[in-house]
């Protein structure tokens, strides 16, 4: 795909897919779509997912634009910048507390502007849900300050993910992406043509809830989609050797970054799925690579490759 696509203020670069040899077969064809590529701030689904929510607050006028996340988090990262690139200023309410060290993703969020209100992580939900609550769940008439639920949760974030899939996507059967709120998977089952099998790998320990979370984000609820779970590694950015061995070695033998929250649980799920013979044969499987690798920086030095 030649040339830039331009959203708003941000300049992306265009959207490629690329092969995963080791991935493949004889029977079954793998390649991902590297999101990660587009942008080396706001990265991989993060800008679909902000796209509308940016326009939206434009529309109202908004002075400020909020919202949630972790210490590590894409979202906030990513905010902030097409925040400061829209000249809005930027909130970010983060799980964490005042003392607690400020990692390397909180510093770049603030670097772009970002004014942090530390929540700590007894009650970050309830707070956070009543803070959605008091804003009118989205109603941004009464307040110059946009809220915008964690990971980009809500109808604009679907619509946005939706635009992830294009003409060059059309052919594959299977499209397999990372679950963490599910907005994204959501818009990939929006998109998803009738002839192609969505399948989502949640990263949390969120089995009774994600399905119907995804549910009530979908144009229609009754649009079939499977999610695998058992492959969260422990929960949220949750990891261990055995993750870390196959990150570097598909980094050795793909060239693939990935990360500990998201793509390396996604790529390692997919990869455990195909040993066991899970695709049916004549598969054409689309990864999404979704992008986002602040939570890397969590680990000790030298632990990745890349």
């Amino acid at each position: 795909m030649k040339g830039s696509i331009r959203l708003d203020t941000i300049t992306i670069d265009p959207i490629t897919i690329d092969p995963i040899a080791s991935f493949s077969s004889s029977t079954i064809e793998s390649s991902i779509l590297r999101l990660d590529k587009l942008h080396p701030i706001v990265s991989g689904n993060k800008w679909f997912k902000l796209r509308y929510y940016i326009e939206d607050a434009l529309a109202h006028n908004a002075s400020t634009i909020a919202s949630f996340g972790g210490p590590y988090s894409n979202h906030l990262v990513a905010l902030a910048y097409a925040a400061k690139e829209n000249n809005i200023k930027s909130i970010g309410y983060v799980r964490a507390t005042k003392e607690d060290a400020l990692t390397p993703s909180l510093e770049e969020a603030i670097a772009y502007g970002m004014q942090l209100e530390f929540m700590g992580r007894t009650h970050f939900q309830a707070i956070k849900n009543d803070l959605l609550k008091k804003n009118n769940n989205g109603n941004h008439e009464q307040s110059d300050v946009y809220y915008i639920d964690e990971g980009g949760y809500g109808a604009l974030g679907t619509k946005g993910a939706a635009t992830i899939l294009n003409e060059h996507c059309k052919d594959y059967t299977t499209i397999i992406a990372a679950v963490g709120t599910g907005t994204m998977l959501a818009g990939l089952i929006n998109a998803a043509a009738p002839h192609q099998n969505v399948m989502g790998i949640p990263i949390l320990k969120n089995e009774a809830s994600i399905e119907a979370e995804i549910k009530t984000l979908l144009i229609d609820s009754t649009k079939p989609f499977r999610l695998i779970h058992g492959f969260h590694q422990g929960g949220y950015a949750k990891t261990n050797p055995a993750l870390i061995d196959f990150m570097n070695q598909l980094w050795e033998t793909e060239k693939i970054p990935s990360d500990i929250v998201y793509t390396g649980k996604l790529l390692y799920a997919v990869n455990s799925l195909l040993q066991e013979n899970y695709f049916k044969e004549g598969s054409k499987i689309l990864v999404i690579h979704s992008g986002g690798l602040q939570g890397n920086r969590s680990l000790p030095s030298g632990a990745l490759l890349y």
